[in-house]
C-alpha cells in the first residue's frame, strides 16, 4: 500500500470554545470551526431543519409544458409509460412517478431497458414496443436528455415523450413535449445538481400544483433520499435538506419491501442514517441492476405485500452475493493488469468476457484504492467495449469523453462518473488521448492531498458521546464529507486479520489511552507495520453498537510510520 500525501487543517480553538459555552457539543464545535464556521448563527444554519431550502419545482425550464401534457394524458386516459435507468436513482425514480400515478387511480407500466441487451437510456426499439402494447405517452427518468434521433422516432410514430433528467446537456436537445433537465443552459432552477429522483419528484410536486413540498417529502421523501445518496449527488442546500428529511420519512416508514430490506440487513428503523444506505441498502437495490433485473428492486420498492417484499428481498440479496463474487474476480483481474511502476495518470483497462454488470464498482475501486482517474471496460464477442468510467481529484472524465466522441459509440455522465460505448480497435486510442487530456489539464496530481479536518492531540475528544453526537452533521456525502481526523505518534498495540484475512483490526494506544481501528478491505500483509510501531493514523470516527454495547470506532482510511 502506498501511503496518501496528508494535508492536515486545524480549528479556531477560541471558536470551539466558546461554541462549547454556548451548549454546542466540544466534537462538533471544533468540526465545525476546522470547516470555516465562525458564528453560532452558521453552527444552527447546520443543525437545523430548513424548509425554505425547497426549491418552487416551476423554476425548471418546461415544467408547465410537462405538467400541461400529463394532465392531457390523463383525461384521455392515455396509457403512460415511465421509462427508467438500471441504477438505484432510476429505480428510485420508476417508483416515485409509478406510485403518484397509482394513488390517482391510473394505468401505467414502468420500462427499464435491460442493461446487456439494450444498454442506457431510450431505445427505438423500445418505444416502438411500448407504443404497440397501447402506450400514448411516454415518461422518461434518469435519462433521455441526448436521445435526439429516439425523441425524433417517438414524435414520428404518434408516441408522447416527456423527459426528465439531470445529466449533462449536449448543445441540441431531443425535441419532445417537454424537456426537463436543470443542467439545461436556459433552466433558471437554482439547484443544478439535483439526482434524477430529485428531477421526478420536482415533477410530481408539480403535477400536485404545490411550490411547499413538504406534504409531498412526506409521501416519497424515503425515495428521494436513497436516490441522491446512492448517486453520489452533492449534500449541500436542497439535496441537503431532500436527504435529512427524506431519511426521517425512511425511518418512520411503512413501505413493506424497505422495512424488509432493512430487517434483512440488521439495521432498526429510527437508526438508519445516509452511510446505511450509501453503504448498506443502496448496493442491494443496484445489484438487481447489475445483474440484469433491475424490475426486482421497482417491485420491492412498489410492493404493498409483506409476503412479496420477503420473496423479493431474499432474491435481492442473493444476486448482492453473486455481484460480490463476480466483482471481486474482475477486480483481481483488473489490479493484476495494471503496470508496475503505476503512474499518477489514467488508466483504461479492457477485456473480453468481463461481466459488464460490475465495471463500475470495479472502476470505482480502483480509482479509490490507487487515486487515479479508472476507466473498466468489457468486450462483448461482437468487439463491442461497453466501460465505466469513474474520475479521481480535479479531472473531468464526462469533458475528457466529449473531447474524444469521434471515436465513441455513445457516452454521457457526470464529470466524476460516466459510460462509455467504444469499439474495440479504438480502445488504445482512448487510452492514449484520456491520458494526454490528463496530462495537459490536471497541473497537480489528484494525489495531492488526503484533506484531514484537523489533528486529535487528546484521544478523550473521542468519547462515545462526542461521537455520538457527530449524527447531528448527517447527512454527510458529496460536498458535505464525513469526519476526517487524524492521530499522530500512536503506538500500535495489536495487529490482527478479520473477515477471512480481507480486513484488518487494530488497536493503538497514546498517553495512557487505547482505541480500536477497522481498516477494511485492507490485509494485513499490505499494511507493511508491525506491533511497536510508531504510526499516524487518518480516520472517520464511527459509533459501533455489538450486543446492545456501544463504543467508539475508528474507520481507517490511510496509515503510515510517524516521522
Amino acid at each position: 500500500m502506498r501511503s496518501m500525501n496528508w494535508e492536515i487543517g486545524g480549528f479556531d480553538r477560541t471558536s470551539a470554545v466558546d461554541f462549547c459555552r454556548q451548549g454546542i457539543n466540544p466534537l462538533v464545535s471544533v468540526l465545525l470551526t476546522s470547516r470555516g464556521v465562525t458564528s453560532i448563527e452558521g453552527i444552527r444554519a447546520i443543525l437545523d431543519d430548513d424548509p425554505s431550502g425547497i426549491h418552487d419545482p416551476f423554476l425548471m425550464t418546461d415544467m408547465d409544458r410537462a405538467v400541461s401534457r400529463i394532465n392531457t394524458a390523463i383525461e384521455n386516459n392515455e396509457r403512460i409509460a415511465i421509462y427508467g435507468d438500471y441504477d438505484v436513482d432510476g429505480m428510485t425514480s420508476c417508483a416515485l412517478i409509478a406510485l403518484w400515478l397509482r394513488s390517482k387511480g391510473l394505468e401505467y407500466e414502468t420500462y427499464i431497458p435491460g442493461r446487456f441487451g439494450e444498454g442506457y437510456g431510450l431505445n427505438s426499439t423500445a418505444l416502438e414496443s411500448l407504443k404497440s402494447r397501447g402506450v400514448g405517452l411516454v415518461i422518461t427518468v434518469d435519462c433521455g436528455i441526448t436521445a435526439i434521433e429516439e425523441a425524433e422516432y417517438a414524435r414520428s410514430i404518434g408516441l408522447g415523450l416527456v423527459i426528465t433528467d439531470h445529466h449533462e446537456c449536449r448543445e441540441e436537445l431531443p425535441e419532445a413535449d417537454a424537456v426537463i433537465d436543470p443542467k439545461r443552459p436556459d433552466c433558471a432552477y437554482p439547484n443544478k445538481a439535483l439526482a434524477g429522483v430529485g428531477v421526478a419528484f420536482k415533477l410530481v410536486c408539480a403535477l400536485e400544483g404545490v411550490t411547499d413540498c413538504s406534504e409531498m417529502i412526506d409521501r416519497y421523501g424515503d425515495l428521494v433520499a436513497i436516490g441522491t445518496i446512492a448517486d453520489i449527488m452533492p449534500v449541500l442546500g436542497e439535496n441537503r435538506e431532500l436527504i435529512r428529511r427524506g431519511l426521517q420519512v425512511f425511518n418512520n416508514g411503512s413501505r413493506p419491501g424497505l422495512l424488509r430490506l432493512l430487517h434483512e440487513v440488521g439495521v432498526e428503523p429510527g437508526k438508519l442514517n445516509g452511510s446505511t444506505v450509501g453503504f448498506t441498502i443502496a448496493p442491494r437495490l443496484n445489484a438487481a441492476g447489475r445483474m440484469g433485473r433491475p424490475e426486482l428492486s421497482v417491485d420491492l420498492l412498489l410492493t404493498d405485500s409483506a409476503a412479496d417484499a420477503d420473496t423479493l428481498t431474499v432474491e435481492l440479496c442473493r444476486l448482492n452475493a453473486e455481484r460480490r463474487i463476480l466483482e471481486t474476480e474482475i477486480f483481481e483481474e483488473a489490479v493484476a493488469m495494471l503496470p508496475d511502476t503505476l503512474q499518477d495518470e489514467p488508466v483504461v483497462l479492457a477485456c473480453r468476457g468481463w461481466f459488464q454488470g460490475v465495471t463500475g464498482i470495479v472502476a470505482a475501486k480502483i480509482a479509490e484504492r490507487y487515486q487515479i482517474p479508472a476507466i473498466i471496460i468489457s468486450i462483448d464477442e461482437d468487439g463491442v467495449g461497453r466501460g465505466s468510467c469513474r474520475s479521481y481529484g480535479s479531472f473531468g472524465i464526462y469533458d475528457a469523453l466529449r473531447c474524444c466522441e469521434d471515436i465513441l459509440s455513445s457516452y454521457g455522465g457526470h464529470e466524476m462518473a460516466a459510460g462509455v460505448t467504444v469499439a474495440e480497435g479504438d480502445i488504445d486510442e482512448l487510452r492514449t488521448r484520456i491520458v494526454s487530456l490528463f496530462r495537459e489539464s490536471v497541473e497537480v496530481s489528484p494525489k495531492s492531498g488526503l484533506f484531514l479536518d484537523f489533528e486529535v492531540e487528546k484521544l478523550e475528544l473521542l468519547s462515545v458521546d462526542n461521537v455520538a453526537a457527530l449524527e447531528s452533521l448527517e447527512p454527510f456525502g458529496n460536498g458535505n464529507p464525513s469526519p476526517c481526523l487524524c492521530i499522530m505518534n500512536a503506538t500500535l498495540a495489536a495487529i490482527y486479520p478479520i473477515g477471512a484475512g480481507k480486513h484488518t483490526r487494530l488497536r493503538v494506544e497514546k498517553a495512557g489511552k487505547s482505541m480500536d481501528c477497522v481498516f477494511f478491505s485492507m490485509p494485513p500483509e499490505e499494511l507493511h507495520i508491525r506491533e511497536g510501531m510508531l504510526v499516524d493514523l487518518a480516520f472517520e470516527p464511527q459509533m459501533n453498537e455489538y450486543r446492545g454495547r456501544s463504543n467508539v470506532q475508528l474507520n481507517l482510511i490511510d496509515i503510515r510510520m510517524s516521522e
